[in-house]
């Protein structure tokens, strides 16, 4: 089996597999005895158990872990610093308790956080590991757990059930052994897909006996992320027999239409061994912009206090020396330190003093902040989903600012956008549209199981069409319903009271039912015959050959030869196919592609269906080259192409169907005002082409004035490499060469990323991506550079090639409004999203429902689960939990943009009043020796964050809005101001912080000059009575600030203004009484210091004078912007909002297209190979 080299994911090439992977079937102990390599030496089993562990924690790692996890935080260390240069008493001149207490209740809350979410994610994990499974033990099945199954355990699957590992499909309850699964949840597709066991076990393991019996020995590679390949072989008694992927049932399948089958295990879970594990990637803990932001200011304020405090330190030496000179009769005071070591030991006393410059509160109250907002996001009605009583849900507290700057929003399509419900919608029919009020209600599941099992509903609203079926005098009506009870590949049950359709598409059985509601009823079939009920007259058809479905042929056919003996070929497929091979195009012709422009219009799934009648002789003819062709070595599938080809010609148009894929409700204009807001949606789903662009267009998010950009678009040389085009586009932006003479050059050289974004898109597959981004060795070559790590010039000489083509892809996508990236693995939806991380730097959101979509969640900034029909994977691994897509607009356009604005007031303001209260600290110093002397009292520096300051910058945090929600989502561009960081980045710390050195400058020095020549029997004078004069002056400053600059006031704003006057009073008084000072005078060292300096007027009218200089300047500026318009964009769109409000949104409709460039709206969700299973009469039953 290592002979061959297989094709990784999409066929791309890869490194030949290491086949050591050997499982034995019913044999533990094999499989116990070996153990492979792991962290510090240690070894664990090779073959792992079934039981899961998403949880990053467990009780012996907990502490240790996440200790390390919060040490990477900068603060943190430096708070760790600042307490050990408090415990020498030496330089200390605060107790070293008063910052350990706060950092522990710090470590504290974050990591009861982080253990509440790890309890989550336990309990879920739990919950998996113990569904029930059936296990083969000794020679009978017994119901255990999916924990305790075991690498070469033998397993039973019932219908409906989940796949719990991946297995060797070894027989089943199906003709051949077939096996349908569905995979929505591992790569988004809704139809049906086969599996088959191999001839030897589908003959041979027919009981539990021989189940027990069993001893064949597959040898496999090892286990990988690729979930389309697998190679590997089976040895049983003495033969051996290969295996490929249609082997295989990977684990997170559904068993769909099959009783029973049964399987052998080759991957676990345990270990991540299983393909759909290996694709989840891992739980990293995120972090926000602004924690970035903060971790970088918190080492530059650092740096700015170390400087400050040298400075200082090196003025208290030469102070020192000067005085000792000065006052020589003072001498004995500094005869144990020199200059220099008072200068070392001032250094440290004014490190930790001006420590509280960073205060650690800021970071509790964080935490509260980012908690409550999170819990907001819970309990909004707007966001609850009443039908099925599902509320919002913030699983991360610590992320909530940053749903105010997401750039890029990666979307699942499968459950996220639709509902996975299709509907029969309209249909035109010799050229006449009909199209029901409330159309054919066809839900799904008839047979199929797609969310209703055994649910039929089909109500025909259409009067005219159902009269006319019923009249039957219009010969094209009439073969067209009989098509669509004849060209199918649908199974049907005879269940007694109804009859039961299991399908391989959703589309298929829609237009099954919808024939069936006409009075076209499909009945049964066999390997050669179907047979159908027509308006009550049972008929049974000669199947003569089945012309199968694949996607590049877009197209199914059947012959088949009626009761009267007539042959005729009856086909469907897409418009853009059946119209070129029509025998004449007359009035019904155009009347028919006039409606397809129509249902194209309203984005509904559109097929074309047409017959002919096949003469005798021609089939006989034809039959014969097609018995030879289907017996070829070499080029079958081309022959046989060639001959469909041949057949499928001179066809008559009967008509089209137009089937909807039911949106959930609101996408359309959700991501219209996500546009609106500049947030590119990107869709990545494992369907199709055809039909995600199909459910592009119905959601808005492809227009019909774009420009589309295929890969048949890109690949306008078909000799031309994917590296050839993404190097043409590269060059031609970034005039990396002179060239540009390609004419994949030329046709991209329009296409700048400074063009509108508006008009472009790119619609790509998963084969495509891997190609393009795995051609960095092949650009080398053809370039003939000849060192690998050099370019022939540009400052993109250092680079490597590889990421030149990453960067040069990401450039051309972002330079697009929308991107759909089809047949895409779990693996590759998240590479997407790295991609634009690594090389955009730009806040990412992914929104999924699956477990296919668990890795980009994971990847992403931001991680929203939908709370869908798929499970609940995606909601588990996620951040945020919605029940629909609609709700993200009020998620991010709301919630997320005030929570980012109130983060960044929050931190302006506390930085602002931080640096005026504490920073005339350092103006003091120059007024008394230089010395580390507090020019507060020490309750003052300890209550100021904690109590005196800290309520109203909370409720900015916590209830400050802008604009009303309704206005926000009516002027959705207010969401650009988050993308940009103008709220809070280094230009405004910057002026943050000069903003607080002039408050502490007019604080201090006017109280300074006031109080310098103040003397007299009943003046106030004193230190004591000059500090809280400071104070009270920075304090009202710092309140008036946030006063003005408060824009929603609530009832408690107001409560905490006054809160925080009231405590700054009462805890004056009390800190500062004499009886205070009588029983502890070393620690309530201001006696009666508030009393004096405020019931004295001179000290009052100092305090207001302060306060009016102080607050001059904030109001000058905002005046200026008043009167000479120069408001930012942000103010404009607040003005606009505030007096000229707009009605909502409203979509716009597609821009018609001529006949010339009509666009088709075909999607058929269907598998290749279906046809030659009921022909062959494997999936058929026994009659």
């Amino acid at each position: 089996p290592g002979g061959l080299a297989p094709t990784g994911t999409r066929g791309c090439p890869l490194a030949f597999p290491a086949f050591t992977w050997e499982v034995r079937a019913n044999d533990r102990s094999f499989h116990r005895q070996f153990r492979r390599k792991s962290a510090l030496c240690l070894s664990k089993r090779k073959y792992s158990g079934n039981a899961i562990r998403t949880a990053k924690y467990n009780l012996l790692t907990f502490l240790p872990l996440n200790l390390y996890e919060q040490f990477h935080r900068v603060a943190n260390v430096y708070f760790v610093f600042v307490i050990l240069l408090q415990t020498f008493p030496e330089i200390s001149t605060l107790p070293w308790y008063t910052l350990l207490f706060p950092l522990s209740c710090l470590l504290i809350i974050r990591g009861l956080r982080d253990l509440v979410d790890d309890i989550g994610r336990h309990r879920s994990d739990r919950s998996i590991n113990s569904r029930p499974c059936e296990i083969l033990a000794g020679r009978r099945f017994r119901w255990q757990k999916w924990r305790d199954i075991c690498v070469g355990d033998i397993v039973r699957l019932r219908k409906d059930s989940v796949v719990p590992a991946d297995l060797l499909l070894l027989c089943s309850s199906e003709p051949s052994s077939l096996c349908y699964v569905e995979t929505a949840d591992i790569d988004g597709e809704t139809n049906l897909k086969f599996r088959q066991a191999l001839l030897v076990t589908h003959q041979e393991l027919g009981s539990e006996e021989s189940m027990a019996a069993f001893d064949g020995r597959v040898t496999c590679e090892e286990p990988n992320s690729r979930m389309h390949t697998f190679t590997g072989t089976l040895r049983w008694r003495g033969r051996a027999h290969a295996l490929d992927g249609e082997r295989i049932l990977l684990r997170g399948c559904r068993l769909r239409n099959t009783d029973l089958c049964y399987g052998l295990v080759l991957y676990a879970g345990q270990w991540f061994d299983s393909k759909i594990m290996r694709n989840c990637g891992k739980i990293k803990r995120k972090k926000t912009k602004l924690d970035h932001l903060m971790d970088r200011l918190v080492v530059v304020i650092f740096l700015v206090l170390l400087v400050t405090s040298l400075g200082l330190a090196v003025a208290s030496g030469f102070w020192a020396r000067t005085f000792q000179e000065k006052h020589g009769y003072l001498a004995a005071l500094y005869k144990h330190t020199s200059p220099a070591q008072q200068a070392f030991l001032n250094f440290w006393g004014f490190t930790i003093l001006l420590s509280v410059i960073i205060p650690m509160s800021m970071y509790i109250t964080f935490e509260f902040i980012y908690l409550v907002n999170s819990c907001f996001i819970s309990w909004d009605l707007e966001m609850y989903y009443g039908a099925k009583d599902i509320p919002a849900e913030a699983r991360s507290t610590s992320l909530s600012d940053q749903l105010g700057q997401v750039e890029y929003i990666f979307s699942d399509k499968t459950g996220t956008l639709t509902q996975n419900i299709m509907t029969f919608k309209k249909c035109c029919v010799n050229g006449t549209i009909y199209a029901p009020a409330s159309c054919l209600c066809l839900l799904q599941g008839s047979g199929l199981t797609w969310g209703h099992p055994g649910q039929q509903k089909s109500d025909v609203c259409d009067v005219t069409l159902l009269e006319a079926a019923q009249r039957d005098d219009d010969p094209v009506l009439r073969e067209f319903l009989r098509l669509l009870a004849l060209c199918h590949t649908v199974m049907v049950e005879d269940r007694g009271d109804q009859l039961v359709y299991q399908a391989a598409s959703p589309d298929e059985e829609a237009l099954v039912m919808a024939a069936r509601s006409l009075g076209y009823v499909f009945l049964s079939r066999t390997q050669d015959t179907i047979t159908i009920r027509e308006l009550g007259r049972t008929r049974t058809y000669e199947v003569l050959a089945m012309l199968d479905f694949n996607s590049d042929r877009k197209r199914m056919s059947v012959l088949v030869r009626d009761p009267q003996g007539t042959i005729r070929l009856y086909t469907k497929g897409a418009d853009t196919v059946i119209l070129q091979r029509l025998r004449r195009r007359g009035p019904n012709e155009t009347l028919t592609e006039r409606a397809l422009d129509r249902f194209a219009e309203e984005t509904l799934r559109t097929l074309c269906v047409a017959s002919r009648e096949v003469s005798e002789a021609e089939f006989r003819a034809w039959s014969r080259r097609h018995g030879e062709a289907a017996v070829l070595l070499r080029e079958r599938a081309q022959e046989l192409d060639r001959l469909y080809e041949e057949m499928e010609q001179n066809l008559q148009l009967l008509g089209a169907t137009a089937i909807e894929d039911k949106l959930q409700e609101g996408v359309p204009e959700t991501i219209q005002l996500l546009k609106l807001g500049n947030i590119k949606v990107w869709v990545l789903t494992g369907d199709k082409q055809e039909t995600a662009m199909n459910i592009g267009y119905a959601c808005r998010l492809l227009t019909d004035d774009m420009e589309i950009l295929e890969e048949k678009e890109l690949m306008s040389n078909p000799s031309s490499s994917h590296s050839d085009i993404l190097q043409a586009y590269w060059d031609s932006n970034n005039n990396l060469s002179g060239g540009g003479d390609a004419p994949c050059s030329r046709h991209l050289s329009q296409q700048r990323p400074e063009a509108p974004c508006h008009k472009r898109a790119i619609v790509i597959s998963g084969d495509f991506l891997d190609k393009i981004l795995h051609t960095g060795e092949v650009l080398k070559e053809k370039k003939g550079w000849p060192w690998p790590w050099l370019c022939r010039d540009g400052p993109e000489a250092s680079q490597d090639q590889g990421g030149l083509v990453e960067k040069a892809f990401v450039e051309l996508a972002t330079s697009c409004q929308a991107v759909i990236c089809c047949r895409v693995t779990p693996k590759q939806k998240a590479l997407m999203v790295q991609l634009v991380k690594k090389h955009k730097r730009a806040i990412t959101l992914a929104i999924g429902d699956g477990a296919n979509d668990v890795n980009m969640i994971k990847t992403a900034d931001i991680g929203v689960g939908i709370s869908g029909l798929e499970g609940l994977q995606a909601v588990q691994c996620s951040d945020y939990a919605l029940a629909q897509f609609s709700f993200l607009q009020r998620l991010l356009l709301v919630h997320g943009r005030w929570n980012y604005l109130r983060v960044c007031k929050f931190l302006r303001y506390f930085f602002y009043k931080t640096f005026a209260g504490l920073l005339a600290q350092v103006w003091f110093a120059f007024h008394s020796g230089f010395t580390a002397q507090p020019l507060y009292e020490g309750w003052f520096i300890a209550l100021y964050n904690i109590f005196y300051t800290a309520y109203p910058v909370l409720s900015v945090g916590l209830l400050e809005q802008d604009v009303s929600a309704k206005k926000s989502l009516e002027f959705p561009e207010l969401y650009m101001v988050g993308q940009q960081d103008e709220l809070f980045n280094y230009r405004v710390f910057g002026v943050t912080l000069l903003h607080g050195v002039g408050t502490s400058l007019i604080s201090f020095y006017i109280a300074l000059w006031a109080f310098e020549d103040h003397v007299g029997t009943k003046a106030v004078g004193d230190y004591e009575s000059f500090s809280v004069t400071v104070a009270l002056s920075v304090l009202l400053s710092v309140l008036v600030e946030i006063v003005l600059d408060t824009q929603h006031w609530t009832v408690l704003s107001f409560l905490m203004i006054t809160a925080s006057l009231l405590l700054f009073c009462l805890f004056s008084f009390l800190t500062q009484s004499a009886d205070a000072f009588r029983i502890a005078p070393a620690i309530f060292r201001f006696p009666d210091a508030s009393w004096n300096a405020l019931t004295d007027p001179y000290a009052l009218l100092v305090v207001l004078l302060s306060l009016v200089v102080s607050t001059l300047p904030s109001l000058t500026v905002r005046a200026f912007r008043a009167v000479l318009g120069r408001a930012s964009r942000q103010q404009k769109i607040h003005l606009k909002a505030k007096r000229d409000p707009e009605p909502p949104v409203e979509l716009r409709s597609h821009v018609p297209r001529g006949s010339f460039c009509r666009r088709s709206s075909y999607a058929f969700s269907h598998q290749e190979g279906y046809a030659g299973l009921i022909t062959r009469g494997d999936s058929l039953r026994a009659r």
